[in-house]
Formats: C-alpha cells, sequence, structure tokens
C-alpha cells in the first residue's frame, strides 16, 4: 500500500521590506514565530511589533498593576534578541479585548503608521488544531488585524485617522497567520532557532509560573519540536509555519 504524500509547505514570498506583527499578548510571537522574524531581520528586513494588551492578567500572582510594566520590559528584550527594536502596545485590557471597530480603528492605525506589506498576527479561529480551545484575546485580535489590513486603505472608514495625519495605506500584500491548523507556507528557522529560543526564555517570570520544568528544557524542547514538525512539510528542514492570505 501506498504511503499518504504529506502536502508541502511553499516558502514564504520574500520581496518585500516592511512587516509588522500584530498580536494580543507579551510572549505570542516568541511562542509563534520568531525564528522567522530573525531570519527577516538578518536579511536586512524591517519588522516591528504592536501588542494589543501588556499582559497584565497573565500572570495569578502577580496583581496586573505590578505585571504590567515586568511584562514590557521582557516583551523589549525579547524582541530585541531577534533584531526588533521597535514594539508598541495599545493598551487594551488584557484578558477582556473587545472585537469591534475600536479594536480594528488602532489596529488600523499601526499599519498606517508603519506602512508594511506583510502582516502577520496569530490563529484567530475558535481553536488549536481542533484540540485545544483559543482564548478570546487571540480569536479578537487576529479577526480584527485580518479586517484592518482592508480597513487601513479605505480613506472613508476610520476617517478620523487621516486628521490625525495617518494617510490611507493600501500597500499590505499578504497576511500571514501564526499557528494555524491549516498553514500554505513556511519559513526556514535553521539560523534563527537558537535566537528564537533565547526570545522565548526573556519571559522567564512568565514561563516559571507556567511549568514547574526547567525553563531552558521547556523552551528548547516546545520550539524544536514544532519547527521540527512543521519541517516535514518543509523539506526536512526546521521551519516555522503561516497560512498566507493574499490580498
Amino acid at each position: 500500500m501506498t504511503e499518504p504524500t504529506i502536502t508541502q509547505l511553499q516558502a514564504m514570498p520574500d520581496d518585500w521590506q516592511r512587516a509588522l506583527a500584530v498580536v494580543a499578548h507579551p510572549d505570542d510571537l516568541e511562542y509563534g514565530c520568531s525564528a522567522a522574524v530573525a531570519a527577516w531581520t538578518d536579511a536586512g528586513r524591517e519588522v516591528a511589533y504592536v501588542l494589543a494588551t501588556r499582559g497584565e492578567a497573565g500572570i495569578d500572582t502577580l496583581e496586573p498593576e505590578q505585571c504590567a510594566p515586568l511584562r514590557e520590559r521582557e516583551q523589549r528584550a525579547s524582541a530585541a534578541r531577534v533584531g526588533v527594536t521597535t514594539v508598541e502596545f495599545l493598551d487594551h485590557k488584557d484578558g477582556v479585548i473587545e472585537y469591534g471597530t475600536a479594536l480594528r480603528r488602532d489596529i488600523s492605525a499601526a499599519i498606517r503608521r508603519h506602512r508594511p506589506e506583510l502582516v502577520i498576527t496569530l490563529n484567530h479561529r475558535d481553536t488549536w488544531g481542533g484540540v485545544a480551545w483559543n482564548t478570546p484575546d487571540h480569536v479578537a485580535v487576529g479577526r480584527a488585524t485580518l479586517d484592518a489590513a482592508g480597513d487601513a486603505g479605505n480613506r472613508w472608514i476610520f476617517p478620523e485617522l487621516i486628521e490625525q495625519g495617518l494617510q490611507p495605506w493600501n500597500g499590505v500584500r499578504w497576511v500571514a497567520v501564526a499557528g494555524s491548523s491549516t498553514p500554505t507556507h513556511a519559513v526556514d528557522a535553521t539560523e534563527g532557532l537558537e535566537r528564537a529560543v533565547h526570545s522565548l526564555l526573556e519571559h522567564r517570570t512568565y514561563i516559571e509560573v507556567l511549568t514547574d520544568e526547567d525553563p531552558e528544557t521547556y523552551v528548547r524542547g516546545f520550539l524544536t519540536g514544532n519547527a521540527r514538525a512543521t519541517g516535514e512539510r518543509f523539506g526536512g528542514r526546521p521551519a516555522v509555519a503561516f497560512e498566507l492570505f493574499g490580498r
């Protein structure tokens, strides 16, 4: 009997210069795609991060007022590990982000500010592969980011942004969703994987309350395991997968 053929992932487009990653919380990108970000910044591309919250509700043992600045510091250090220097926070409330025009407006404004060709976000669907329920924050931000990629180019949607000096930007060519159960494309993680490990390790306060395992053992196992599994669909090379939507 013939073995089933594994559908191979395509290489992500590389004819772009600026990307904007929009996610809900500190550590979302580090769990999702920082090895790809490292590869892109190594190639001279610009990547900026926008986070809807400061992750202030993410650690049960820390009051939000203490947690927010700590997680912001960890996120900035984490981003620097993979060559990202621009990290912005929209200050929506962690855990109760609402999908709607306010969120779409804030993300549209960020897209107009940064004028990316590629926008990156995290899984916006109800589940992770049909086996684990996704969080409302991820769903709201992922969906709003997909919508805002179009909103940003329409001068008649959120006209108040023009009054703030943010002209429409219709230059988004793709939105890439990390953590999708139906990926279409991938980025070789060979060179960026070690920095991705250290990038996620910068979220040490969060990781130490998440698992009893040694943080580096946990992080390395998680990221390398995912990269190798994705690599089975990308020529055997460790890789980061994305579901790519063209515009």
